[in-house]
């Protein structure tokens, strides 16, 4: 018994520690970005004369970034807890895991993307979408899971580390995805019938609900992302 309780502590102990170190390492991560995300729109400022083209940003808290971009709001929200993966999840046969399970816990930082105007007309039943996934380590290596090119560049966790060069990088990719990502309206029938409450509120609280994509779903989005 006495070495079964010794394993338990030395187990608590452990996973304690690795849960801190990479909750450290992804903040630290997450305060650089958000400091380069800033950085990079005053950049698009001095860039882009037309005072039409939004661009503006935002801290919510402690864990979450807002960059207007255009018509699109890029969140970037760190979450709070250390994640690691199902037992038989492709990531514990890359060898740069196998070498040490410990690189395979990570901390997060979601992407999302709204339209601009649903934050700033406070439309809260208007849809967003989780656009990217970075998966930060306790060494600060990374590797992102996403939409577009978010889903292929950024894969290789042994070479990638959050260094300002990549977070301008991540930044760029995701601004390119939201602008290309246009709002389209749903079909007909999916909104031809509205309450009198939604009508009567329409104006100032804009209930009817918007998403880029809201109400479509051909077969081919079943089979390949967009």
């Amino acid at each position: 018994m006495e070495i079964k309780k010794k394993s338990v502590v030395e187990l608590l102990e452990e996973r304690s520690i690795l849960k801190q170190d990479v909750y450290a390492t992804t903040l630290a991560c997450y305060k650089k970005f958000k400091s380069v995300v800033e950085e990079e729109l005053a950049e698009f400022r001095l860039k882009i004369t037309d005072e039409r083209v939004r661009l503006k940003f935002d801290y919510n808290g402690d864990f979450e970034t807002h960059a207007y971009v255009g018509s699109d709001v890029l969140v970037f929200n760190m979450h709070t807890n250390v994640f690691t993966f199902p037992p038989d999840n492709p990531i514990w046969k890359n060898s740069y895991i196998e070498e040490d399970n410990k690189l395979g816990y990570f901390g997060v930082i979601n992407i999302y993307n709204f339209l601009a105007e649903s934050f700033l007309q406070k439309r809260m039943n208007d849809a967003g979408y989780l656009i990217g996934r970075i998966f930060i380590n306790k060494d600060g290596h990374f590797m992102i899971e996403g939409k577009g090119e978010l889903s292929y560049y950024f894969k290789n966790i042994r070479t990638n580390t959050f260094d300002l060069a990549t977070m301008k990088s991540i930044f760029e990719v995701a601004v390119k995805h939201a602008a290309e990502f246009d709002l389209q309206t749903p079909p007909y029938n999916k909104v031809s019938i509205v309450s009198v409450q939604q009508i009567k509120t329409l104006s100032s609280a804009q209930e009817l609900k918007t998403g880029k994509r809201l109400g479509f779903k051909f077969k081919a989005e079943n089979e390949k992302k967009y």
